[in-house]
């Protein structure tokens, strides 16, 4: 029985990993893609302007 409860943790684990991977997966695209794709544009959007405003043109430039 000592096998039982060596393998027991690895295994549930791999299993939560599986089903975490698989809903990832599944949420990729979709009728909501388009949203989120336009939610992370306008983010991104944000940064850039404030990044420019303040007149460092680089990355890590400060």
């Amino acid at each position: 029985m000592d096998y039982v409860s060596a393998l027991l943790p690895p295994v549930v684990m791999a299993v939560f990993f599986t089903a975490i991977v698989v809903t990832i997966v599944k949420s990729q695209g979709g009728p909501n893609k388009s949203k989120e794709d336009a939610a992370v544009d306008a983010a991104l959007a944000r940064v850039e302007a404030g990044r420019h405003s303040d007149g460092s043109a680089e990355p890590g430039r400060e």
